[in-house]
């Protein structure tokens, strides 16, 4: 059964990560987001869920305000001809469905298949925001707070730079 978002609430209160969420609309795009950024504390992020040709899985997470350049995140990790994994995969192992995609469905991952990928950008901003296992939400927390539950899920994530800020 997937982990529901007061499971999620209950696990950072008892981590000590301050976090505050907004209800909006769903929200399925980057630019469908754009419409309520300003009602939301922190910088917006975007979620991929991934899939390499060794069928390898990857979430990456990175600013919205960033175009997602594939070949430099491949080379960057070391992977090889990364593309979009099919929903089913990210219901089988995520326990989400495309839109709701967020780090914190790292806690659905029961065998730790996903490997976790950071902008580097994105981790020096301080406040950030991504949705609670839901897309009708967003929860902001710090970066840092996002490391440490991503950490103490066990996973140990890459930080790189995911791509080039994308121009107004």
């Amino acid at each position: 059964m997937p982990a529901t978002q007061e499971a999620l609430f209950a696990l950072l209160d008892k981590l000590g990560i301050a976090h505050q969420t907004v209800a909006h609309p769903p929200i399925f795009t980057a630019e469908q987001g754009k419409a309520f950024e300003s009602k939301i504390p922190g910088m917006p992020c975007k979620n991929l869920f991934l899939k390499d040709k060794k069928d390898v899985l990857w979430l990456v997470v990175l600013p919205v305000a960033k175009r997602a350049q594939l070949a430099r995140i491949e080379h960057a990790i070391g992977s090889a001809r990364l593309s979009f994994a099919k929903p089913e995969l990210l219901l089988e192992f995520l326990g989400i469905t495309p839109g709701s995609v967020t780090p914190f469905a790292l806690m659905n991952d029961a065998k730790r298949r996903v490997t976790v990928v950071l902008d580097a950008d994105m981790m020096k901003a301080g406040l950030m925001n991504v949705h609670p296992l839901r897309n009708d939400a967003s929860t902001a927390l710090l970066a840092d707070d996002l490391l440490k539950f991503i950490k103490v899920l066990r996973y140990n994530p890459q930080i790189v730079n995911c791509g080039d800020w994308i121009e107004d």
